[in-house]
This record gives C-alpha cells, sequence and structure tokens, in this order.
C-alpha cells in the first residue's frame, strides 16, 4: 500500500504547493516512486509548478524526475448526492491506479473547504498542514482570546480534520500523523512570534498534531517556480548558484523530510 501524504490548509499562500514540489523532490531522490494529485482544481499550482518542469527538461536536456500525475475534475451531474457518488469514486479510482506503482501519493489541497478535500484528508496516512507564522494563519486551527493568547477552542479546519479522523476510526485504520509545519516570515515580531509558539503548543496538546520547524522566506522559493525546480536539483542544474542561503534552505528541506519520520525514506540528498 502506497502512504498518502496530504497538504491541507484552508487559506491560500501557506506554502502548500512549495512544500509539495520539495517533498516529491526528496522523495524521488530517495529512490521512491510518487504519484501525485492536485485538487485544487482552479488555480491547479501544484501541476503548474510541474508543467514548469517539464518544459525545462524539453528546453534543456536536464534529466530531472517527474512524479506520475492524476488529474480529477469536479462532478457536473445536477443531483447532489450523485454527484458527490461520482467524485467519491474518481478520487477512489485515481488513488487505486497510483497504489499500482508508487510507494507514495502527495496531496495538494486547495485553500478552500471541498469535497474532494474532505476525502483526501480522510485518506491520509500523514496530514501536513504548512502555516505561516502569524496569528492570521493560526486562526484556522483555533480561537484565541485576544486578551490572554489562550486557546478557546478548535476551529473550522481542525474540526475537518477531528470528522476524518473519525472517518478512519470507522473504517478501522491508523490514525493520521499530523504535523504542522510552521514556515517563518521575517518581518514578524518576537512578540507576536511567541504568541503564536505558545499557542500551538497548547493547541497540539489538546487536538493531537506535533509542530516542525518549516520553510524561511526565501527569495529563491519563488524564483524556481517558473523553472519547475527545487533546491534539490539545483547541483543538477547550475540554473541557481548554491550559495550560503539555498544550502541553508536545502537543509531545511533535509530537516522536514526527515522530521515526518515517513515509511521507509533515508535522506539521501
Amino acid at each position: 500500500m502506497a502512504h498518502i501524504i496530504v497538504l491541507g490548509n484552508e487559506k491560500g499562500g501557506s506554502g502548500k504547493s512549495t512544500t509539495s514540489m520539495h517533498l516529491f523532490a526528496a522523495l524521488a531522490r530517495c529512490g521512491h516512486k510518487v504519484g501525485v494529485i492536485d485538487l485544487d482544481l482552479r488555480q491547479k499550482s501544484f501541476f503548474r509548478y510541474l508543467e514548469n518542469r517539464e518544459a525545462f527538461v524539453a528546453r534543456t536536456g536536464t534529466k530531472l524526475p517527474m512524479p506520475i500525475r492524476e488529474a480529477l475534475g469536479y462532478s457536473t451531474l445536477d443531483s447532489v448526492t450523485a454527484a458527490k457518488e461520482e467524485e467519491e469514486d474518481r478520487f477512489a479510482a485515481a488513488l487505486h491506479r497510483l497504489d499500482q506503482t508508487c510507494s507514495f501519493i502527495l496531496i495538494d489541497c486547495p485553500g478552500s473547504h471541498t469535497r474532494y478535500a474532505q476525502m483526501a484528508h480522510a485518506a491520509a496516512d500523514t496530514l501536513v498542514t504548512p502555516m505561516n507564522d502569524s496569528l492570521i494563519d493560526f486562526d484556522l486551527l483555533a480561537k484565541l482570546n485576544p486578551e490572554t493568547g489562550k486557546v478557546l477552542g478548535p476551529s473550522v479546519y481542525s474540526e475537518m480534520v477531528w470528522q476524518a479522523r473519525q472517518l478512519r476510526a470507522t473504517a478501522g485504520l491508523k490514525p493520521v500523523d499530523w504535523v504542522v509545519l510552521r514556515n517563518r516570515i521575517a518581518t514578524l515580531n518576537a512578540r507576536n512570534k511567541r504568541r503564536v509558539g505558545s499557542a500551538l503548543t497548547e493547541l497540539s496538546k489538546r487536538i493531537g498534531f506535533r509542530v516542525i520547524p518549516g520553510f524561511g522566506e526565501r527569495v529563491v522559493f519563488r524564483e524556481m517556480f517558473l523553472s519547475g525546480l527545487t533546491l534539490l536539483d539545483l547541483k543538477d542544474t547550475g540554473e541557481v548558484s548554491l550559495n550560503i542561503s539555498n544550502l541553508a534552505a536545502r537543509q531545511e528541506v533535509r530537516d522536514v523530510v526527515k522530521a515526518l519520520n515517513l515509511p521507509d525514506v533515508s535522506v539521501k540528498f
């Protein structure tokens, strides 16, 4: 059975697609065959990243690993029940096809609540929630008391994850490993950073997730999108110099992959 990794957060701009690309590249460099699904059926940032990668390979002749893609579409049936069933069938069929040849399946969810996103969260063995180190992003996980900074209770996204956990338990599946990837914002002041940190620590104990350090705010992540490259490709392509900042960013990728504790993954990059 393929291990399913879902990138989920009901907020755009949290770094889901960038994280998805780097997780794919890391798993491929570790010798694994990876299948991918982009559930953001409107923007398709993850698949656009991969299309740019294909174009780069065609343009330069550079050999780079590529995943197996499965594209889904929304049902056009008028009946809500029939449309739901059709989308469930499409999603299950895509997972089944990828499971035949892949050891990992990466699913990039949109920054909104959709049926496909619900299904993906229920299917996840590992759920990765990237969030910027800000109170705005934290609000999707939980409500905070503005005076004390104490957690009042889970918010919309956490409730959706809870429902997905219940579905997994009912189906007799092992609990999901929920990991919050705490990306850093360079301009965030120290007081807000401390508030986010203490709130995450409190919430993680209450609703059961792990917090791991994510990525810093680096220009190189934005620069590589148009070429479809990741930090793990730079040595092979020579497109971007391996300066100290880029080497530090690549180490961040290593640290994230190690912290995820994925099965049969030994970091070799």
